[in-house]
């Protein structure tokens, strides 16, 4: 099990990437595998920490901001509810038919961090007075925050206070808020103002996409407030989206003297104040209890059961949750940690990211998991393809009944996604969204949005992933299949078996993965990723016919499905046309992107990166140059269909034309380095990915972290270094150890079973802990192994090729 942050670790010089400039700024958070650790409060620092110190648990998040806040508003910012949000029109200035009509934003809900603190009349805010000792810890062993720190008033007066922090793992609605402040060199009073503020902090307007956009304060309607003693609440409605959200919090003071107490309240911000007699050397704490609950109309949330609900969570104290919460971070790691030997700044990214996935994944089936998770607001909060190719393996191999949510989710929106299919004419089948959090397509930019038709074959990949990983034939045959067959139907309108190219079947004005290239004919990736579709499909309702013939009959008849439409898909699948180019051996993007000239990489300024910063689309779509992985993505995901030497060829050629401006790239790249004999590059790219946003590389993590990008650095460990590839049902793995590592271990949920894997420099340990025997292959070796058994393999030293 893991241990607690007990040691003093060194510190760390971080490399920031600022607009494509390397510089060295001094970071002070220290390398330790299991933690985060500030020892030196910086200001500067601030926005960036309040990402990186957030908690979450799939439902509630909250920023790693102080609880007295650090600016002049009375409470500090940042708190979220996965999928609650608010919606408004898009306003175009050249609107047209099928253009998305609204955006959905994340809301900033109500904050209930704040507790505020006087010394006889002076307010504590490390803005002023002196700093003599400060440290916070994340600990992603336990999922807490603490600070502990010793300060002195600009008059002179010396507090020491300790705050801790959880968001419960255990209870889906709360989360737990523990201060104490020791007077320690004098006597007097100590005031603590504790509320619910909801005064929502919303972003200003920006030209950056990346960044969140702000709300029509007049979408909020105040419900009621209520400041009672030790409790308080808020609540209020969303008009446009029909949420009602309500916050609530209750007390417990620990005081050895007496205390007053006298509640203040406004339209949107309640408190309760509490003026302690101080003593020196006697600590005063106050633990608040804080609760979140959002429904979409819904039966009205009665607010007698809500304060009922914190009364009896009151019951237990922090430790007592803390406890709690230990059981289940000692259950998540165990079964989905990578532990990596000879390597803390590493291991500490890794777990880092894994810790972050954990804490952002809705685990309800009707939320997902947004490009900032719960810890920003950047993008809107909004759900991308990203979960399905990036995020959703790592808690396929690890927790997967999560991966079925997530999927469960995608099913949740179909009807929305049919809706938009008819919107953009296709008359069958359902199209779904590029993003999103209700279902309606958000994105304003139709060529890099709408135009990525990629994402229903995305989704397809996913349920075929999570069908052969788990064998649930249960949600393949109640939501899976559906999922499929609606989203296969979308190819036989949108392509069509060309006569100019020996009717191959050919798909037109698309946008694949790379951003930097839109609306092209036949991109390579939307292609391939058609084909695995349509031949899943067929496959899928082959089987559905077979092993439920009433329920097949029941979804053909509620979609209207033809007897002939399944044979169609496995007739377009086997005529596919795939771009390739046979003088260079390589797979064009599209069927334009060769004839484009290259983009003059030697001519751009390092400050004008990313290129979508600097540049009109129409300059970066003229040239041959990628944002992200887009034939390198699909070498990856349909890999049995290439050779070691294809991939090569191909890697050679993109790697040179790619920026990685999207921090979906980079793993990519590590992965394919790694199977085709580029050892070095391979590391090179996972160093950034594993550290992307300690190291704050894209110099946007004050904004919200990648999840993409952390559900990539698992990829990179297991499907790159350990070249893990699922062949049918059956798993094969060739592994090497990069320089700069003494090995690694991880476990995999496989069928029902739990496989350790145990590399070194010079062994691989293959271990079935639990589950019915398994087949599997090391390089070319096959390997059967029985529950309890294991067997362990030497390995040769990578051998680089060279390029």
């Amino acid at each position: 099990m893991p241990e607690v942050l007990i040691t003093l670790a060194k510190h760390l010089t971080i490399s920031f990437y600022v607009s494509g400039m390397k510089k060295e700024q001094q970071h002070k958070l220290e390398i330790h595998p299991w933690g985060l650790l500030e020892r030196e409060f910086q200001a500067d620092d601030y926005p960036l920490n309040a990402t990186l110190f957030s908690l979450g648990n799939g439902f509630i998040g909250l920023r790693g901001t102080f609880e007295e806040g650090f600016d002049p508003e009375p409470f500090s910012d940042g708190c979220y509810l996965n999928g609650v949000y608010a919606s408004e029109p898009i306003r175009y200035g050249e609107a047209a038919y099928g253009y998305a009509r609204n955006n959905q934003r994340m809301l900033t809900v109500p904050d209930g961090k704040g507790i505020q603190i006087w010394v006889d009349g002076e307010r504590f805010n490390l803005a002023e007075g002196e700093i003599l000792e400060y440290e916070r810890h994340l600990d992603m062993a336990n999922a807490t925050l603490a600070r502990s720190l010793t300060w002195r008033s600009p008059l002179g007066k010396t507090l020491r206070l300790k705050t801790q922090r959880q968001i419960c793992l255990t209870e889906k609605h709360l989360v737990l808020i523990h201060v104490e402040i020791t007077p320690l060199d004098f006597g007097g009073e100590i005031r603590l103002l504790t509320g619910l503020d909801g005064n929502l902090d919303q972003a200003e307007r920006s030209d950056d996409p990346r960044l969140a956009s702000p709300i029509d304060q007049g979408d909020i309607q105040w419900l009621n407030n209520v400041a009672d003693g030790d409790y308080l609440a808020l609540a209020l409605s969303v008009r446009s989206s029909g949420y009602e959200i309500r916050c609530a919090a209750t007390h417990r003071l620990q005081a050895s003297a007496g205390h007053t107490m006298t509640n203040l309240r406004h339209e949107n911000r309640v408190a309760t104040e509490y003026r302690c007699v101080a003593q020196r050397g006697k600590p005063i704490g106050l633990t608040k209890y804080l609760a979140y609950f959002a429904e979409q109309r819904a039966e009205p949330i009665e607010a007698g059961s809500l304060r009922q609900y914190l009364e009896l969570s009151a019951n237990k104290s922090f430790a007592e949750y803390a406890k709690a919460q230990r059981i289940e971070m000692d259950k998540f790691w165990q079964e989905s940690d990578i532990q990596v030997l000879g390597n803390d700044s590493l291991q500490q990214g890794i777990r880092f990211n894994l810790f972050h996935l954990f804490q952002s994944l809705g685990r309800d089936g009707r939320t997902n998991i947004a490009a900032k998770g719960l810890s920003g607001d950047g993008y809107d909060g909004h759900y991308f393809w990203d979960t399905e190719i990036y995020v959703l393996p790592f808690f396929l191999y690890t927790q997967p009944n999560m991966a079925r949510h997530l999927l469960e989710y995608r099913h949740s929106i179909l009807d929305a996604a049919r809706a938009r299919a008819r919107e953009l004419a296709i008359s069958k089948g359902a199209l779904f969204p590029w993003r999103t959090i209700g279902g309606e397509e958000c994105s304003a930019y139709y060529p890099a949005g709408t135009a990525q038709f990629h994402i229903n074959a995305d989704i397809a990949y996913a349920v075929r992933h999570y069908s052969r990983v788990t064998g649930d034939t249960e949600f393949l045959r109640e939501k899976g299949a559906e999922l499929v067959i609606e989203g296969a139907r979308l190819w036989m309108e949108i392509g069509h078996f060309n006569p100019r190219r020996n009717n191959q079947f050919c798909i037109n004005e698309v946008t694949g993965p790379d951003e930097y290239t839109a609306l092209v004919d036949n991109n390579f990736y939307t292609n391939l990723m058609a084909r695995a579709h349509l031949e899943y499909a067929a496959e899928v309702y082959q089987w559905l016919q077979s092993f439920d013939p009433e329920a097949c009959l029941a979804l053909a008849q509620r979609i209207q499905l033809g007897p002939q439409e399944p044979m169609l898909w496995a007739k377009a699948a086997k005529a596919m046309y795939l771009p390739y180019d046979q003088s260079q051996g390589i797979h064009p993007q599209d069927d334009g992107f060769l004839d484009k000239p290259v983009w003059d990489f030697e001519q751009t300024p390092a400050n004008h990166y990313p290129l979508l910063l600097h540049y009109h689309p129409l300059v970066i779509y003229r040239h041959q140059v990628c944002k992200q992985a887009d034939v390198v993505l699909g070498l990856l995901l349909e890999s049995s269909e290439f050779s070691i030497e294809q991939k090569r060829r191909d890697f050679d050629f993109y790697e040179p034309l790619t920026t990685h401006d999207s921090t979906l790239s980079a793993c990519i790249h590590s992965i394919i380095a790694s199977e085709v004999g580029y050892p070095e590059k391979a590391l090179d790219y996972f160093q950034q990915v594993a550290r992307m946003d300690l190291d704050n590389h894209h110099n946007n993590t004050q904004h919200g972290i990648h999840t993409a990008c952390m559900g990539g650095t698992w990829m990179c460990m297991v499907q790159g270094f350990a070249g893990m590839r699922l062949r049918g049902t059956e798993l094969r793995f060739a592994p090497f150890v990069p320089e700069g590592m003494e090995g690694y271990r991880f476990r995999l949920q496989f069928r029902g079973r739990t496989l350790e894997v145990d590399i070194n420099c010079s062994n691989a340990s293959y271990t079935l802990i639990t589950g019915e025997p398994i087949n599997l292959h090391h390089v070319h070796k096959p390997v059967f192994l029985a529950a309890g058994e294991t067997q362990t393999f030497e390995i040769a030293p990578p051998v680089e090729v060279t390029q």
